[in-house]
């Protein structure tokens, strides 16, 4: 009797040999893209109020990135530099004063008066308009520190909003193949925090999970069965509001080492996920996981406070 060799599976041990590392921002279709899919989950959702607002967002966020001139790029000496020291070459610190990102924020904000909004959103956007440069500066520096204050997260989700489409253009001008790893769930582009992973269908990669930049939404190869949050690959396990259901396309990944959850997202079997859209949609989830002992260490700031 012939024995056929076991062959291994390579989206159980690390992922797809041979994906790309990186792959940046394709900002024709990134916010376009987006913006449909929360269309098109508003309308079957309690939540269609909100994911309808964020459509506008994303709207607005797809207008932009196509309108405007092309900001400066990031030096390559810089980019050489930060893949020597393993750092990222967008510097999130100094992201927010540049003159570029300072027109982003304006023109998103005279965009986003026409949305249609509750009066507390639309109070909100006329204080942001009319900040200060300390205040501003302020807020921008609490996006790029992925802090929020609870009392004023309307406020920082426009910044947040606008602050995603200037990094997302800078790193749509970044070679992916240049980027290198920096530590566990950190944004080899800007230093950003992962919004949730995915397990992505696309050519070359199939199977292969990616990060997903919740600020410049560059997307990096990371194990698939490993903790974004502390890097431990024990006590790895999964939940979905569906228990018990192994076809649920979004669930949650905890970790029993640092008592942390991320979602993970699984478009192999829905191309139509968005992370972002996909995220917000999914807050049923983040309820039933707010019962648990563990902490969500995803970071999307159009869910902070729930």
């Amino acid at each position: 009797m012939s024995v056929s060799p076991v062959q291994p599976d390579p989206s159980v041990i690390g992922g797809v040999p041979k994906a790309p590392f990186a792959l940046m921002p394709k900002l024709a279709r990134l916010f376009n893209d987006r913006a449909s899919r929360f269309e098109a989950l508003a309308q079957s959702s309690h939540l269609a109020a909100y994911l309808n607002f964020l459509a506008g967002i994303t709207r607005i966020q797809s207008e932009l990135v196509s309108a405007l001139p092309p900001p400066e790029p990031v030096r390559a000496d810089r980019v050489e530099r930060a893949r020597a020291n393993a750092m990222p070459p967008i510097d999130r610190a100094a992201m927010g004063s540049s003159p570029d990102c300072r027109e982003v924020l304006r023109q998103f904000f005279e965009k986003a008066e026409a949305l249609e909004k509750p009066a507390a959103a639309s109070e909100a956007l006329a204080q942001v308009r009319t900040a200060d440069e300390e205040m501003l500066t302020w807020m921008i520096g609490n996006v790029m520190a992925d802090d929020l204050p609870v009392e004023s997260l309307a406020h920082h989700l426009y910044v947040a909003a606008a602050m995603q489409i200037h990094a997302a253009r800078l790193a749509a001008g970044l070679d992916g193949s240049r980027l290198v790893p920096i530590r566990v769930g950190v944004c080899p582009a800007c230093g950003g925090r992962p919004v949730a992973s995915m397990v992505i269908g696309f050519h070359g990669a199939e199977g292969a999970r990616y990060a997903s930049c919740s600020c410049c939404a560059t997307m990096w190869n990371e194990v698939r069965v490993k903790c974004l949050a502390c890097g431990s690959t024990k006590g790895i396990g999964y939940r979905a509001v569906e228990t018990g259901d192994e076809e649920a396309t979004v669930k949650a990944e905890v970790c029993d080492t640092c008592n942390s959850w991320m979602k993970i997202l699984y478009q192999n079997k829905n191309p139509s996920l968005d992370v972002v859209a996909d995220d917000v949609a999914s807050l049923g989830l983040d309820l039933l996981m707010k019962d648990t002992e563990y902490k969500r260490a995803g970071f999307d700031p159009f869910l902070m406070g729930y």
